[in-house]
């Protein structure tokens, strides 16, 4: 998987290794990203998120109906506190 998942991310094992491989590029690349602080980042991903069918309109993509948000959210909260 690439970090720019220009296809679909089809399963919990496929986003695993995408954040795994963002990681990883974080901590090579970090310097280069705009968001570096998690203050940043998460105020960034709220940002796209809201923005996000502007970004799938313009695009040429739909933007995906379906979707398990309460996973994303789980993940995200559980990452503040899990080791």
């Amino acid at each position: 998987m690439s970090l720019t998942p220009d296809g679909e991310v089809r399963s919990r094992d496929e986003l695993v290794s995408f954040v795994r491989e963002l990681h990883q590029d974080f901590l090579r690349n970090g310097h280069k990203w705009e968001n570096q602080g998690l203050g940043s980042f998460l105020e960034a991903l709220a940002a796209w998120m809201q923005d996000s069918p502007g970004w799938y309109r313009n695009s040429g993509n739909e933007l995906p109906g379906g979707g398990d948000w309460t996973f994303l959210a789980r993940a995200l909260q559980a990452a503040a506190a899990y080791e």
